[in-house]
């Protein structure tokens, strides 16, 4: 509100202005998706940025991203989630992230990044010390039994602390 200055006999006398009027509220921008439908979502730590990721993905990977993120619950049920460099983190409080997830144009790429050391080894090899990846592309039968025995695996063990 702004003051003004006003005279009533003489007298200088401050009086306000009425208020100004609402804004209506800002429309939301839609989310940009960068090299191979990856949303751009901002940094931030809890579980409202991930699911800002998951609703962002394009077609199959929102619903296999939602699916993904129902069974690192269950599967580790005290998870740390956020969301830095464009990607959903998944970790454990005093251990760091064992799981990071991204999307890229024909499939949705998990990184375990103490990989090496879970049994049997995720498929993909990375060049990076100890990460493993699973690719999982659309149509592909997700083994929930195996992916959460990773799960677990990985949340037991040192994490990736950025």
């Amino acid at each position: 509100m702004a003051a003004r200055r006003s005279t009533v006999k003489g007298k200088a006398k401050a009086t306000t202005t009425t208020k100004a009027p609402r804004r209506a509220p800002a429309k939301k921008k839609p989310v940009r998706l960068l090299s191979g439908g990856n949303p751009q979502i901002a940094k931030g730590d809890g579980d409202a940025p991930v699911q800002a990721y998951l609703a962002a993905l394009p077609g199959w990977k929102s619903d296999l991203g939602r699916r993904l993120d129902a069974l690192i619950v269950r599967a580790v049920p005290d998870v740390k989630k956020a969301v830095k460099w464009n990607s959903p983190f998944y970790g454990v409080e005093g251990r760091g992230f064992f799981l990071g997830v991204h999307a890229y144009a024909n499939y949705l790429k998990l990184a375990f990044f103490s990989g090496t050391s879970l049994r049997p080894l995720p498929p993909g090899v990375s060049k990076s010390a100890g990460v493993r990846y699973l690719d999982l592309r659309e149509g592909d039968q997700l083994d929930e039994a195996q992916l959460a025995t990773w799960l677990k695996q990985a949340a037991a063990l040192p994490g990736w602390a950025p």
